[in-house]
C-alpha cells in the first residue's frame, strides 16, 4: 500500500503541490540537505544549480506520471485470461516465454494507445512544473517552448503575433509527430486512429 500511494497518488495531485513538495524537500533547509548534514556531507544547492535543474525535472516528472501507467497496465493484465498462461505452463514456457507469447500481445493495442498519448504530448512541457520549478540561476537550463511563449507574451514587452507564430509552429511539428506516429500504429497493430 505504501509502495502504491507513492507511486500513484502523485498523479491525482497539481504541479503546483508537486513543486512545493519538492521545493521543501530540496532547498537549502530541507529534509534531504538536513539529512547531508547530518552524515556530516556538506549540503547541495539542488534547485539553484543548472546542472541539476533538468534531471530534477525528469525525475520529478517520471515520479508524477509513471504511477497512472502502471495503473493502465495492471487493468490490461488483469484482464488477461489466466487459462492462456496455464497452459503455456503445462506446454513447458518459462517467465519470459509467458510474457513474449502471451502478456506482450494483449497489451500491444494499450501500449500503442499510450505512445500514441505519449507522442501528442511530447511537445507540451508541463508548463506548471517548469514554470514553478525554475529560478533565475535555472531558468536558461530549463526553459522550454510554453515557459518562453509565456514570457513573450506576458513579459515586458508583449510580443502577441509572435509568440502566436511560435504557438503555431509547434502545434504543427505536433500534428506532425502524430501523423508519423500512428502510421507506426498501422504498421505495428494494423489499426491506427483512423481505421
Amino acid at each position: 500500500k505504501i509502495y502504491q500511494t507513492v507511486y500513484t497518488f502523485p498523479h491525482f495531485l497539481s504541479w503546483i503541490v508537486i513543486s512545493s513538495i519538492l521545493i521543501n524537500l530540496l532547498s537549502t533547509n530541507g529534509a534531504v540537505n538536513g539529512m547531508l548534514e547530518r552524515m556530516g556531507l556538506a549540503p547541495r544547492p539542488f534547485l539553484s544549480s543548472s546542472a541539476l535543474a533538468r534531471p530534477l525535472l525528469y525525475a520529478s516528472g517520471c515520479w508524477k506520471e509513471m504511477g497512472w501507467s502502471s495503473i493502465v497496465y495492471l487493468a490490461v493484465i488483469s484482464g488477461i485470461d489466466p487459462a492462456l498462461y496455464e497452459a503455456a505452463m503445462i506446454d513447458g514456457a518459462n517467465r519470459m516465454q509467458r510474457i513474449r507469447y502471451i502478456t506482450l500481445p494483449a497489451m500491444k493495442e494499450i501500449i500503442i494507445i499510450l505512445l500514441i498519448l505519449a507522442v501528442g504530448g511530447v511537445m507540451n512541457s508541463n508548463f506548471d512544473q517548469v514554470y514553478t520549478l525554475r529560478n533565475n540561476v535555472t531558468q536558461a537550463a530549463v526553459d522550454t517552448i510554453d515557459v518562453y511563449v509565456y514570457d513573450i507574451t506576458f513579459g515586458g514587452k508583449p510580443s502577441y503575433s509572435f509568440s502566436t507564430a511560435v504557438g503555431l509552429f509547434k502545434a504543427v511539428i505536433n500534428f506532425a509527430l502524430l501523423f508519423m506516429t500512428e502510421r507506426f500504429s498501422k504498421l505495428v497493430t494494423g489499426q491506427g486512429i483512423f481505421r
